[in-house]
């Protein structure tokens, strides 16, 4: 699940486009807006998009363990990070959509 910051003087669709080529090899497209996820107690806010992939090459980087393109079920399974499967199910979840959810 790639993620970063914006750099200044980038819009945060362009910022989701450039971490998930940084991390993942991989060039997309962002089909839509899904949500916010909000730290409230660290002052970050989580921007999730849904997007495509368009082109690239699966590599790891720096940043990524291991990169791949997996079933849904398997893919959830894989992921163990605080929040994270929650915010990929909310993003699959069209009748919550657009969401925002503090934590």
């Amino acid at each position: 699940m790639p993620g970063g910051q914006v750099e200044e003087g980038e819009s945060i669709k362009d910022a989701a486009i450039r971490e998930t080529k940084e991390e993942s090899g991989i060039d997309i497209e962002v089909v839509k807006f899904c949500g916010i996820f909000q730290n409230v107690e660290s002052s970050i806010c989580n921007t999730l998009f849904l997007a495509k992939p368009v082109g690239g090459k699966l590599m790891t980087s720096p940043e990524s363990l291991e990169v791949g393109f997996y079933p849904l079920e398997q893919a959830l399974e894989m992921v163990t990070w605080k929040n994270f499967r929650e915010r990929i199910e909310s993003c699959l979840n069209e009748d919550t959509q657009p969401f925002f959810i503090e934590f």
